[in-house]
């Protein structure tokens, strides 16, 4: 029986698919495309897609980002397991717009089932409005207090928090006031206390001194107070 012969193009094989230009430093591209390449880089640690511009991270220097990176997440994580319906989470992909795409140091949100205005995607990120957003910024030029400032501001997000951690170190939390951000005054103690998230207090002097045990203490305060039991209550049983 005679063997009948296949199409070259079966014989061939299929031509393998382009792989993606790699993503770079001010890029302009739609987030399906900057997706695309960041998928195709599986070594690359953080990209972000800002007004539909790419922004790639420096290296990380432990005593102006690794470390205070590690703190803040405690902090936030000390609230969390204290306060049910909340979740943090360390370095998300979130997903804003089609030319926003961010990757912030942190995020404390109240989650969907909770009456929390973000969501998690089908493939693993998180859309929509987490309730307060975190960064670490080795000074007041970086792009986390201008670019992305104005980004999360647009979508409404309550509060916005940025630990300047270079040679005059400072905290800027900033709270939504009729469709803008205003910083968050002191108290008459200096504390600072979020307005999103009722008992998250925070010593700002003792943050940047490095006193952690103070931090935790003043944290320990806000968790204990009435206001947060109150919260945590509402979270129990979120209104539709």
């Amino acid at each position: 029986m005679a063997t009948a012969l296949k199409p070259a193009s079966a014989t061939a094989g299929a031509a393998k698919p382009e792989s993606p230009p790699p993503l770079e430093n001010g890029d302009r591209l739609t987030r399906v495309e900057f997706e695309r390449r960041y998928n195709a880089m599986p070594d690359l640690k953080k990209a972000e897609l800002i007004e539909g511009i790419v922004y790639m991270a420096s290296p990380v220097r432990n005593s102006l980002h690794g470390r205070p990176h590690s703190d803040l997440n405690g902090w936030l994580y000390s609230y969390r397991i204290a306060t049910p319906g909340t979740e943090t989470s360390d370095n998300p992909t979130l997903r804003l717009d089609l030319e926003n795409e961010v990757q912030p140091d942190a995020l404390l949100r109240i989650l969907p089932a909770s009456g929390g205005r973000s969501a998690d995607t089908a493939d693993g990120y998180i859309a929509g409005r987490p309730e307060l957003v975190a960064e670490i910024s080795a000074s007041s030029a970086s792009y986390d207090l201008h670019q992305k400032k104005a980004v999360f501001r647009r979508h409404g997000v309550p509060e916005y928090l940025v630990w300047i951690t270079g040679d005059a170190p400072e905290v800027r939390w900033f709270v939504l006031e009729e469709d803008d951000y205003v910083p968050l005054a002191p108290d008459g103690e200096g504390l600072l206390k979020s307005r999103a998230f009722p008992g998250l207090w925070l010593d700002p002097g003792a943050w940047h001194a490095a006193d952690y045990a103070r931090v935790h203490a003043i944290l320990a305060r806000g968790l204990a107070s009435a206001e947060h039991a109150a919260f945590v209550r509402g979270l129990a049983a979120p209104t539709t």
